[in-house]
C-alpha cells in the first residue's frame, strides 16, 4: 500500500516556497503570491502511490522532504532523490523508450507537495518569470542524475560514498561548527543502491571513511568534515573494493 496523502489543503506557493518568489520584483511579487494558491498535499515516509489528479496540470512542487524515486529494469536499481524545490510530474509516461522499465516511488522524509493544478498554471502564465525558474529547475534536475552517473562510474567505492554525500550536501546540507551536516536518514542498504556497490563493501569504506575523520553518523544524518574532495587521485592509504 502507498503512502495516503492528507486531505488536500491549500497554501500560497510563493509564501511556502521562496526560492521561487526572488526571482520576481517586489511589486510583481506581492501580487503574484496573492494569486498564486495551489492545493497541497502532505505524505509520511513509506511507499507512494500517485494520487488521482485529473486533469493532472503542469506537475507538483515539492515544498518539504524527500521523495526516493526507484526504476528497476530486471532487478536491477537506478535511484534518484527529489527534494525542496523540485519540479515532479510522476504521471509523465513514455519518455520514448522501448524498454520494460518499473518505476516506483516512496517518501523518505515526510514530504509537502503543492500541485500546480490547471487554475494555478493559468495563474503561472501572466508570470512568465516563475515558468522559467521551474523550467531552470526541470534542468537542473537532469544535471544532478548526470553528476550521480559520473559519481558511480568512479573505480574505488570509498570515492564514490564522499563524492554522493558532498554532492547531496550540497542541495541539503547544514553548515555547522563542527561540519557539514546532512539531514538524511541513508541506510548502508540505501547507499549501496546509490553508489551501485554491495552493502558489505559499503559498510566497509564507512568504517573507513569514519576512521579517516572524513565523515560519521550523526543525528539521524551524516556528519561531513574537512573540505569537499577537490580530487580523487588515489591516496596512499588501503584501497577499498572497485566494482563492488
Amino acid at each position: 500500500m502507498g503512502a495516503a496523502p492528507k486531505p488536500l489543503d491549500t497554501c500560497r506557493l510563493l509564501d511556502e516556497d521562496p526560492d521561487l518568489a526572488e526571482v520576481l520584483p517586489p511589486g510583481r511579487r506581492e501580487r503574484a503570491t496573492e494569486e498564486l494558491v495551489a492545493p497541497c498535499m502532505s505524505f509520511p515516509t513509506g511507499a507512494w502511490t500517485l494520487p488521482q489528479l485529473d486533469p493532472p496540470g503542469l506537475g507538483l512542487v515539492v515544498l518539504k522532504g524527500v521523495l526516493l524515486r526507484h526504476v528497476s529494469i530486471d532487478g536491477r536499481l537506478g535511484l534518484e532523490l527529489v527534494g525542496e524545490t523540485d519540479l515532479l510530474r510522476p504521471w509523465q509516461g513514455g519518455d520514448g523508450t522501448m524498454i520494460r522499465l518499473e518505476d516506483e516511488w516512496s517518501v523518505l522524509s515526510p514530504a509537502k507537495l503543492a500541485w500546480l493544478d490547471e487554475r494555478c498554471s493559468s495563474v503561472l502564465a501572466r508570470y512568465p518569470e516563475l515558468v522559467a525558474k521551474l523550467l531552470e529547475r526541470a534542468v537542473r534536475r537532469s544535471r544532478h542524475l548526470v553528476t550521480n552517473l559520473a559519481i558511480v562510474h568512479q573505480p574505488r567505492v570509498d570515492h564514490r560514498l564522499r563524492l554522493l554525500l558532498w554532492h547531496l550536501a550540497g542541495r541539503w546540507g547544514r553548515v555547522r561548527p563542527d561540519g557539514v551536516y546532512l539531514p538524511l536518514k541513508l541506510t548502508h542498504s540505501l547507499l549501496a543502491d546509490l553508489v551501485a556497490a554491495r552493502r558489505p563493501t559499503v559498510t566497509s569504506a564507512l568504517s573507513d571513511l569514519t576512521r579517516r575523520g572524513i565523515l560519521r553518523q550523526a543525528d539521524d544524518g551524516w556528519l561531513l568534515l574537512g573540505d569537499p574532495p577537490s580530487s580523487i587521485a588515489p591516496e596512499s592509504t588501503t584501497i577499498l573494493g572497485t566494482v563492488w
